[in-house]
């Protein structure tokens, strides 16, 4: 049984379709990549997921149950847990503490499927253990990332779903964010992730989902995303097919 079927989804605003009729599945265990040129999709496509955004049809299956109509906490608890483009953590509460708030109520009340990591070990994780008495309004935009990141470790996900957490960062920034999500994926966690950073995004994944104009225009794996020519004109913008590397 797949951890996450999605069945025909779809999203509509006032007559735009934001959303059409998609489907994929993600199996227990895999890091899957979701790419789209901007306003393919991408953030809508996460925030029905999660629950943040109702949807005007289609089914979202976690774990064998028909999680469709429920409420974004009680998602939470399930262990579908997502991470936000704009890191939302408390600014004026230290690493720590930020990280206690997540562990305090978004494990609360919840069926778990295994026991939350200590706070020791997120922060580890996420490379944040010698941050742990700065407030979240003192960290870098790396930092503060990798605090979002650690928040959502917090309450013990099963399917992580991460938000452009590369958007912006160097690439000595890009490396850490690479090992920390293979130290994520390495605890048994299965990840769902979207990133405009192509390239270390395909460093993690052998399985990409293409969204474009609110559409699934392919999935597969990254090979043969460099290669196929829908792809390489709605969003890589190459006239030849170009494999990308994979570390």
């Amino acid at each position: 049984m797949d951890l996450l079927a999605v069945q025909g989804l779809t999203k509509r605003y006032a007559g735009v379709t934001a959303l059409s009729d998609v489907s994929f599945t993600l199996p227990e265990g895999e890091i899957l990549g979701l790419i789209g040129p901007n306003g393919a999709g991408k953030s809508t496509l996460f925030g029905l997921l999660s629950g943040m955004i109702p949807r005007t049809s289609g089914r979202i299956l976690y774990r064998g149950v028909d999680i469709s109509r429920w409420p974004p906490y009680r998602r939470c608890h399930a262990g579908l847990v997502q991470t936000f483009q704009l890191a939302r953590g408390f600014p004026d509460l230290t690493v720590e503490q930020n990280v206690r708030v997540g562990r305090t109520f978004g494990v609360r009340g919840r069926d778990r499927h295994s026991d939350p990591l200590s706070v020791d070990e997120i922060l580890t994780i996420t490379d944040l253990s010698d941050r742990r008495s700065r407030k979240g309004n003192e960290l870098t935009l790396a930092g503060r990332k990798r605090l979002e990141v650690a928040r959502a470790l917090a309450t013990a996900p099963r399917l992580l779903l991460l938000d452009e957490v590369m958007a912006g960062l160097n690439p000595a920034e890009l490396d850490e964010v690479v090992g920390m999500i293979q130290r994520i994926h390495a605890r048994g966690i299965s990840l769902l992730v979207t990133e405009h950073v192509v390239e270390s995004l395909f460093r993690l994944v052998h399985r990409v989902l293409v969204l474009h104009h609110g559409q699934l225009l392919f999935s597969g794996n990254i090979q043969q995303a460099g290669q196929d020519p829908a792809v390489l004109e709605a969003y890589l913008g190459q006239a030849e097919p170009a494999a990308p590397s994979v570390a």
